[in-house]
């Protein structure tokens, strides 16, 4: 039993208290707003989270600095390991959507977001971490305000005249149907697509904390608090976390590719030759 509560603090440590007098206590929204741990009440405040941030990105320009340190005509395993990483965000993502050319012109910051994203991302089922440091809405939201720029950079830089005139104003309307279609073309185009990029991403992470949060802590309330039979609930919530944990990890993935890809798509509309 000893064993058991020492792996189910490894998945959740700090958060849980489900046992505390007795009763069950759910996770809640104050696990996203850990109190400050250096320069608190100014601008420059550092939490447990802003913590996890600096320390993935020292890892990420590790690993990255430790696979192209000393490049190969034969690749060793750890060249070979980033050059497939690369690979897949040039290749599956950035020169399938925007051709070569432009895909080698906005792959270095596709190439960041979707190293970035996943990074922030898998820290919520790495022990000792255990939160996604995308899970505050201040890293989506600056993400998605990139991707906005990006995409209007891109729009105006290949038609500098006509690319705000197509987009709220598409050729073929009929002229009094733009009354209509201006504004729901500015809403979805200029407005919608930078907050559906911010709010996929958190909602996903925010959603996916919780509920690990919620088996690990019913686990530990069951196996160390219930009476009798009810102890045999711990095994399957522990079951369901331990299944949740490995479908957080594809989440944490697929929420990068797809911030990415949708980056690069409002890209490739930017660039249609219409604009």
């Amino acid at each position: 039993m000893a064993l058991f509560a020492n792996a189910v603090q490894l998945v959740a440590p700090g958060l849980l208290h489900a046992a505390e007098g007795g009763e069950f206590h759910p996770p809640s929204l104050d696990e996203f707003y850990p109190p400050a741990i250096f320069f608190e009440g100014t601008p420059f405040e550092i939490n447990r989270i802003m913590l996890i941030r600096i320390l993935m990105l020292v890892v990420l320009l590790f690993l990255f600095w430790l696979g192209t340190r000393r490049m190969r005509v034969i690749p060793s395993r750890g060249q070979s390991l980033t050059e497939m990483a690369l690979d897949f965000v040039r290749v599956q993502i950035a020169e399938n959507l925007l051709g070569k050319v432009d895909g080698r012109r906005f792959l270095p910051i596709l190439t960041t977001i979707f190293f970035l994203t996943l990074a922030f991302n898998i820290t919520g089922v790495i022990p000792f971490l255990n939160i996604a440091a995308s899970s505050l809405v201040g890293y989506p939201l600056v993400l998605a305000v990139v991707s906005y720029v990006v995409f209007i950079y891109a729009g105006v830089k290949k038609s500098p005249g006509k690319f705000f005139k197509n987009s709220l104003f598409p050729a073929g309307v009929p002229w009094p149907m733009y009354i209509i279609v201006t504004p729901i073309e500015f809403l979805s185009t200029f407005i919608m697509r930078p907050v559906t990029l911010a709010l996929r991403l958190l909602m996903n992470m925010l959603v996916g904390h919780l509920l690990l949060v919620l088996f690990f802590a019913a686990t530990q309330f069951f196996l160390f608090s219930a009476d009798g039979a009810f102890k045999l609930f711990g095994i399957g919530t522990f079951a369901f976390g331990f299944a949740f944990t490995l479908f957080e990890i594809l989440v944490a993935v697929l929420q990068a590719y797809v911030f990415t890809l949708l980056t690069a798509v409002y890209v490739q509309l930017a660039l249609a030759e219409e604009h």
